[in-house]
């Protein structure tokens, strides 16, 4: 039986309407944006019904629930109004309030109309938590809200046994994949090829998908990874019932970094660009025949207007079915070609990278999606592209990047290492070369087993991702312990000096308490003496190259490595920067420069 003191301060909560909203941020895992917030209730601040689960819990056994979810939505649309929050609003509704007594239809269009705000910016999220009617009323439910412009989503996707069919019989707008098989997925296999199979299935049915309870940034990461595009959890942000969530620092950041990726690995569409013939606006569909019988390969035409700028295209199926119609071709051949005109051709400038050109097609909707890429400089006609030859590239370049990536931590290796040096060096640039590498990481490997230490190679990747700005700075990965960065900002020392305090404080999660007392571990050595080994730290060399005098990547190379072990024999957490006046070998001659 519920407490007496509950049932009361439950009664005064509907009557007195002390329900709180609290938002948390729902943010586009890709731009660091915010995408929405999911609208969440509480009771009275310090009281037994503050939490949502006694509160709820208490509305459902009193059979008084769709009361309480009535107040907490004429609320929650209320407060998002007045706070003028971005992106949509998410709210919680259980599938069968439409059979209360207490639910008036139209009521949540009536709340939107008086406080301004568009319907198609709410969402109806549809919890698996909550028993459904399964005598239609879910279906009822989709089509009542759809009817009225509202979307419609899917909470708590595997929380309960009957997810998959709920998606196939409702299609909602929106699916959350429950946390259970977020929390850890860095880890498990196992969910994230659950993961993969729900993203699989969502993007065959062009709906979105939103990971909930991301809390750490492994997990966050591994999302992104996937290709995960929403998502929400304490890492992201909390709950609170006064937010002023913006972009994400570290989503911004990552978004950055993938950016300059592109730029510096990814091939322009440019070089998908064929010079094709054109027709201007001005032209007739006679012309346009004329086109295509003298150009039997062509399957379309760009059309340009008089600035010389693309506008659209003429298909030739479209052309010949209208000429094919009765007295077709003699009703339609004087007219001009912006008749048959097409305007959803994708257009863009040489300049744009093979990935973003598939991430705009992609983007696109089946209907509007076109085999040809309109190609212009500066917004003039240079050529077309086609989406045969663009699929073909990008599957060779992500099997380069593939080859010429580290397995472990997916940062480039030593060939696009050496071209980002080489391609510095040839423009002349200022830069710093920073090498990292870890101290006694063998007898770590020796004690705890080769897995941890692929872990700690991971958690130094990640360091190192987390605190170099992504804005012209290069990070590469040579292998095992060993980390480049190309530094082409002025915070170059920061970060480094951010890197050691970060990984000191990341890499004690290894180590028993005891451990850490005694500074290090006990372990034998080849010869099966027992020695001393301290904790694992970093040592970071630096170098400055000076581009009038270095030739290549590889006397670079040797001015890191240099610097490098000049940093590990001073032990310890270490950052040495070379001085500008160094010793270089080349063979068996020693040549000194400045660099």
């Amino acid at each position: 039986m519920p407490d007496t003191h509950d049932l009361a301060l439950f009664d005064r909560i509907l009557l007195d309407k002390l329900i709180t909203p609290y938002f948390q941020p729902i943010y586009d895992l890709s731009t660091g944006k915010i995408y929405g917030h999911e609208a969440l209730s509480r009771g009275p601040k310090n009281s037994t019904l503050f939490s949502p689960d006694p509160l709820f819990s208490l509305a459902q056994k009193e059979g008084r629930l769709h009361e309480l979810e009535l107040l907490c939505r004429e609320k929650a649309l209320s407060k998002f109004s007045a706070l003028a929050l971005k992106g949509r609003l998410f709210l919680n509704v259980s599938a069968s309030l439409l059979a209360s007594p207490y639910h008036e239809s139209g009521m949540t269009l009536s709340i939107l109309n008086e406080l301004g705000l568009n319907q198609s910016d709410i969402v109806i999220e549809l919890s698996e938590k909550y028993p459904y009617d399964h005598n239609g009323l879910p279906r009822n439910s989709v089509d009542h809200y759809r009817d009225m412009g509202f979307k419609v989503a899917i909470d708590d996707l595997g929380a309960g046994y009957s997810g998959l069919q709920l998606w196939s019989e409702l299609r909602p707008d929106t699916v959350k994949i429950d946390r259970h098989f977020i929390q850890d997925i860095d880890k498990d296999e196992i969910k994230r090829e659950f993961v993969r199979s729900i993203l699989t299935i969502s993007q065959s049915l062009n709906c979105e998908l939103i990971a909930e309870g991301i809390e750490t940034k492994q997990e966050l990461d591994q999302l992104i990874e996937m290709g995960i595009t929403l998502g929400q959890g304490y890492f992201l942000g909390r709950p609170t019932d006064s937010p002023d969530f913006s972009t994400n620092h570290y989503l911004v950041q990552q978004a950055k970094r993938r950016a300059q990726f592109q730029i510096n690995h990814s091939e322009t569409v440019q070089t998908l660009c064929r010079p094709t013939p054109y027709l201007n606006e001005t032209h007739l569909l006679e012309d346009a025949s004329q086109y295509f019988s003298k150009h039997k390969e062509l399957s379309t035409i760009p059309v340009l207007n008089h600035l010389e700028q693309p506008i659209g295209v003429i298909r030739k199926y479209q052309l010949h079915e209208l000429f094919s119609s009765p007295y077709g071709r003699a009703l339609y051949e004087q007219k001009p070609v912006s008749y048959l005109l097409n305007p959803d051709a994708l257009i863009v400038e040489h300049n744009v990278s093979l990935s973003s050109v598939s991430t705009q097609l992609t983007n696109k909707d089946a209907e509007a999606l076109s085999n040809e890429i309109i190609v212009t400089r500066e917004g003039k006609y240079l050529g077309i592209g086609h989406l045969r030859d663009l699929l073909k590239r990008i599957t060779e370049l992500k099997i380069q990047n593939a080859t010429y990536s580290n397995p472990l931590t997916l940062l480039p290796g030593n060939v696009p290492i050496h071209r980002e040096v080489s391609r510095r060096l040839l423009a002349q640039q200022d830069f710093h070369v920073a090498y990292f590498d870890l101290n006694d990481f063998k007898p770590f490997n020796d004690f705890f087993g080769y897995s941890k230490g692929d872990d700690i190679i991971q958690l130094l990747g990640n360091v190192i991702k987390d605190c170099v700005s992504p804005d012209n700075n290069f990070i590469g990965h040579i292998g095992g312990d060993d980390f480049v960065v190309i530094f082409g900002n002025t915070d170059w020392k920061q970060e480094c000096n951010n890197i050691l305090t970060q990984f000191s404080e990341a890499v004690s999660q290894f180590y028993s308490a005891d451990m850490l007392q005694e500074g290090g571990v006990w372990t034998k050595d080849r010869q099966g003496e027992m020695r001393f080994h301290a904790i694992l730290s970093l040592a970071i060399g630096v170098v400055k190259p000076n581009p009038a005098i270095c030739d290549n990547h590889h006397q670079v190379a040797e001015m890191a490595a240099q610097a490098k072990k000049s940093a590990k024999q001073k032990g310890g957490n270490n950052l040495y920067i070379q001085p500008s006046f160094v010793a270089y070998m080349s063979g068996p001659e020693q040549q000194s420069f400045v660099i």
